[in-house]
């Protein structure tokens, strides 16, 4: 038996069932049983905008249905935010494979169903559900929610662990670092780490095709990506799909060169192509809209951290390139370095020139240790 996209004439809904071949002559299709319902491409609109939702990903990747709001999805998370959250399967069309059994692309857990394998489960167990099914899924609930327009100044990074320290480095996952400014210039309305977040615009932007997107759910993942393409120089964009419209988000492998062709995350297809070779990623047109200011300086301030080292508590950061930053000034780039003593921070500040050991740290450097200890 194999499954197969069919349209309910009652209804209009189209439907996945399970099919089988009774030879004839002349052989026939036979309808054996209803499997589900092929559910859309999730709009996003006022009405979700408005209420409880999760954000959802894997650590190497971005779901398709990133944000989660039906009451059966929410009732599955454990507490405000986790990375054990085992989501049901969220089954899309995806055309066909090359040997002309039906293609069905899981848009939570990012895996295509529908081959020998798939199909022995679904006669063993009763119940269809792709092969990363079990996989554990990072999770925040009523994220932190950032309407852009509120605020004089907002800049958003990837929070990475620092490169130096003078205690052991606890190896962690990035988290999104916010910094809001109700006046430009003023003291920080927010400063600090989110597990995610949500970022809301004026639709009328049309920072992507689809009318639909008024908000942008940032993760670790897809945030790590987007700082790492910058520092590297590679080609960046944001395509949308050819088949659903949504915009591609390119992650992992996808994520490591530039290429033409692009895999949807939301429908499981592969038959969009760019002019040109491009990582892809909805950042890219966020972080060029809303960039106020493109300069990048170098502070003519310098540490000789050395000076402190041997009684007092600190951690070394190489700066990274903002995400969002609203700011009519330009971003500092260098060495960012936080100095305590007795809990109270005496330096807290980025410089062109850092020494460590007698030696001038390099940023680089310390970017790539950041990485290591991004696990």
């Amino acid at each position: 038996m194999f499954v197969e996209r069919k349209k309910n004439d009652k209804t209009g809904q189209i439907e996945f069932w399970m099919v089988r071949w009774e030879p004839g002559p002349p052989a026939k299709k036979i309808f054996v049983e209803k499997v589900c319902d092929e559910t859309d491409v999730p709009a996003v609109d006022d009405e979700v905008a408005a209420s409880t939702f999760a954000v959802c990903w894997a650590d190497d990747r971005t779901m398709g249905n990133i944000a989660v709001s039906s009451p059966e999805m929410m009732g599955v998370f454990k507490a405000k935010e986790g990375t054990d959250a085992v989501l049901p399967c969220d089954f899309v069309s995806a055309g066909k494979f090359r040997n002309g059994a039906t293609r069905l692309w899981c848009r939570t857990h990012q895996k295509h169903w529908g081959i020998k394998a798939d199909q022995r489960s679904l006669e063993t167990t009763g119940e269809m559900h792709c092969a990363n099914h079990i996989q554990g899924m990072n999770y925040v609930v009523d994220p932190q929610t950032i309407d852009i327009e509120s605020y004089a100044e907002v800049g958003i990074w990837c929070s990475l662990p620092a490169a130096i320290a003078s205690s052991p480095i606890q190896a962690r996952k990035p988290r999104i670092h916010v910094h809001l400014r109700e006046h430009s210039g003023g003291t920080k309305h927010t400063d600090g780490d989110f597990a995610a977040i949500s970022l809301l615009y004026d639709p009328k932007i049309d920072l992507f095709k689809s009318a639909s997107i008024q908000r942008v759910n940032i993760t670790p993942p897809a945030a790590l990506e987007f700082i790492a393409g910058l520092e590297e120089g590679k080609d960046m964009d944001c395509i949308n799909c050819s088949s659903c419209g949504f915009p591609h988000l390119d992650m992992g492998s996808f994520a490591e060169t530039p290429h033409r062709k692009h895999f949807c995350a939301a429908c499981g297809r592969d038959s969009t192509w760019s002019k040109k070779a491009i990582v892809s990623t909805p950042l890219k047109p966020l972080h060029d809209f809303f960039l106020s200011n493109s300069d990048q300086i170098s502070p003519d301030r310098q540490l000789n951290l050395d000076d402190y080292a041997a009684d007092h508590d600190f951690r070394v950061w190489a700066s990274t390139p903002a995400i969002v930053w609203t700011a009519d000034r330009p971003q500092e780039v260098g060495i960012h370095v936080h100095v305590e003593k007795d809990g109270q921070r005496i330096v807290d500040d980025t410089f062109s020139e850092v020494i460590f050991e007698g030696k001038t740290l390099a940023r680089k450097d310390l970017f790539e240790r950041m990485l290591e200890n991004a696990s």
